[in-house]
């Protein structure tokens, strides 16, 4: 098992490094460094007054230079610019020159300074991160066990009148996009067209105090979304589960039909939706965008959208960070425990 993990692990970090660098040399494409120089110089600039521009900053050197600084693997750089400024990238205003480090990059915890927010990276990462975070916890909260719930009783009696209905509303949910499902439910229950005001259109005051009131609807509407995916699995697990062969020994037996799902069917039924359950929190972390966008919840997702809207470099690499690291470890959880839950694995 230790074998197995440490296997991963390393996979792991292989893909982080080269996923990172390819989300590097993207938002370092020659368009986005000249915007970047426009938007930060002077909108008027002429081709060699941007390339001064980029060159006294570093910005016109080798990718995988860069990305060692970015990394920071490699010293930053120091160049004197043609004005006779020297800059550095390890120089942070109010530091001292002598005294600013060599290595300033991901691994030494210096994220870069963003030019929309005028703030650290790391800072506004966090902070954002942790009111997405709040949102997914309900959201999850809300959406597994429904999901479970329908997936197992639709699964139980495959073709049944209750298992007809439960999948419908599966396939309807998932088919309804969150832009859709979200301006439905503004428009029912937040505004005063239909005169439901039962809840809030928007969901900035749940930033810093969550109420039913505030943060029901965007969570019903990521909710739902997802729910129907986990219960069709769940009940495509439980249906071939309930057609097995141990399955039908119990029944010949005479075990009642509640003691051959819940001690005998579940379990087993459980461990395919695991995977997808612990694929949905890569997919909630930067699924959200729409929805935080809708209600105006300025979380992580809101931070992407005016990342990439005003061509904040360092932030969209920060941003990117995060959503590799999300991904990479939810998908070595979900291997883990794959393992533990299927005896099969585990003896071969």
């Amino acid at each position: 098992m230790g074998l197995f993990v440490l296997r991963r692990f390393g996979v792991m970090i292989l893909t982080a490094l080269c996923l990172t660098f390819v989300v590097f040399v993207l938002t370092n494409l020659e368009p986005n460094l000249e915007k970047l120089a426009k938007t930060q110089g002077n909108a008027r600039m002429s081709d060699e007054q941007v390339q001064t521009w980029l060159s006294n900053r570093g910005y016109d050197r080798a990718d995988f230079v860069k990305y060692g600084e970015w990394l920071g693997v490699l010293p930053g750089y120091v160049i004197e610019g043609a004005d006779g400024e020297t800059r550095s990238r390890c120089l942070r205003p109010g530091v001292d020159p002598e005294a600013a480090p060599r290595f300033c990059g991901i691994l030494q915890g210096d994220w870069g300074f963003s030019t929309v927010f005028k703030e650290d990276v790391s800072k506004i990462v966090l902070t954002r991160l942790s009111q997405t975070g709040k949102l997914m916890g309900w959201v999850m909260l809300v959406m597994v066990p429904s999901a479970l719930i329908i997936g197992v009783l639709a699964g139980m009696r495959e073709g049944s009148r209750l298992d007809r209905s439960l999948s419908t509303v599966s396939i309807v949910t998932t088919a309804t996009p969150e832009y859709v499902s979200g301006v439905i439910f503004i428009t029912v229950f937040a505004s005063s067209a239909v005169g439901l005001k039962w809840f809030n259109g928007s969901a900035t005051s749940a930033m810093e105090d969550i109420t039913f009131l505030n943060f029901t609807l965007p969570v019903l509407t990521v909710a739902l979304y997802g729910m129907g995916y986990i219960a069709r699995m769940t009940r495509a697990s439980m249906t071939e589960v309930m057609t097995a062969q141990y399955i039908r020994t119990a029944r010949l037996k005479g075990v009642s039909f509640r003691n051959i799902v819940l001690k005998h069917a579940l379990r087993n039924a459980l461990i395919a939706p695991f995977t997808v359950i612990m694929l949905q929190f890569p997919w909630l972390l930067n699924g959200v965008v729409i929805v935080e966008t809708l209600f105006n919840f300025k979380g992580f997702g809101w931070t992407l959208v005016q990342a990439a809207g005003n061509n904040d470099i360092e932030m969209l690499l920060g941003v990117s960070v995060v959503s590799v690291f999300v991904v990479l470890t939810t998908q070595l959880i979900s291997d883990i425990g794959y393992v533990f839950l299927n005896p099969r694995i585990r003896i071969s």
